[in-house]
């Protein structure tokens, strides 16, 4: 099939270079966010989507909206089979969604109808789920909501982070995209409308939504920490300014600490929660590089009581 995936993020790029390798579709082109201002310096760089289309030599278009008269009008002159989507960042319009005669494909990182929204698998990691997936489906108006064509499952396992997570569902959902396209084409593959149970729903997680409870038991206190790393990063306050936490454990034998209490050995740092302590092993300081616990703990000197969250 003639094929114009949509796509932006580093998520995004296993799918297309297995929709490229495939060798039964043509990817006649990319549609991807525009350009975006990155670094210090504030340059605007292309999507990590748009960087891979160009080395392959593959068209991009990159509207401002996708419901834009000119990428509309350059969208029916292609004339795709079917627009198979990963993490593109953009509400369709009808009007776009009318063009490819198998509509737009999306791949989505759980198993639906569990977790539609923008943020999947870090609410996946949250909830304490102990198995996710990906699943493609058929892109109607409404959010993540389209008779679906396929999953395929992922153990969560006891330390991932949301991005250790969502790199294996990458990989594991491209596999399911060609298979998806494959069966479009051969008339053997049939969506099936999603159960009106199990929804729940996943929105963007905001850097205030990352902030961590310390009353909260540990278990909670860790999937928060691991649902949001790399971002948008789990965080707290000590001495008036924020900390990011990279990377806790859950300790069940250090029941001592009140919550948010700290406790300092030589290369161990512990902090209290509503159960019982997390040791921490790296964090950010504000305006720091990450670092780990100890070195952290040595350099700001924690007096005996401190807490974090004060």
């Amino acid at each position: 099939m003639k094929l114009v995936f949509a796509g932006t993020p580093e998520v995004a790029v296993p799918a297309l270079d297995a929709l490229i390798a495939s060798g039964r579709h043509e990817v006649a082109a990319v549609v991807t966010r525009p350009d975006a201002p990155a670094g210090r310096g504030r340059r605007l760089v292309a999507s990590p989507v748009a960087e891979r289309a160009e080395e392959a030599g593959i068209e991009v278009l990159k509207p401002v909206k996708p419901r834009d008269e000119d990428f509309l009008a350059r969208l029916r002159e292609i004339g795709p089979d079917a627009c198979p989507v990963v993490a593109y960042g953009a509400l369709l319009p009808r009007v776009a969604l009318d063009v490819p005669a198998h509509g737009w494909v999306n791949l989505h990182f759980s198993l639906l109808p569990a977790w539609r929204g923008a943020a999947p698998v870090q609410h996946a990691i949250m909830a304490g789920d102990e198995i996710t997936g990906a699943s493609t489906f058929l892109i109607e108006e409404g959010l993540d909501s389209g008779p679906v064509y396929g999953t395929v499952t992922e153990e969560i396992r006891r330390t991932d982070t949301s991005g250790d997570l969502l790199t294996r569902l990458a990989f594991a959902g491209a596999g399911l995209l060609v298979a998806t396209m494959d069966g479009i084409e051969d008339g053997t593959l049939k969506a099936v409308p999603q159960p009106a149970d199990g929804v729940s729903l996943a929105p963007k997680i905001s850097v205030e939504n990352a902030h961590v409870d310390w009353s909260a038991p540990a278990l909670r206190v860790d999937r928060m920490v691991r649902g949001c790393t790399p971002a948008p990063g789990a965080w707290t306050v000590f001495r008036g300014e924020r900390l990011k936490l990279i990377h806790a454990t859950p300790v069940p034998e250090r029941t001592d600490l009140a919550p948010g209490e700290l406790s300092v050995a030589k290369n161990n740092v512990y902090a209290g929660t509503g159960s019982y302590a997390v040791e921490l092993l790296w964090v950010q300081a504000q305006g720091k590089k990450p670092m780990r616990a100890a070195d952290w703990a040595r350099g700001v000197r924690i007096a005996s009581g401190e807490r974090l969250g004060a």
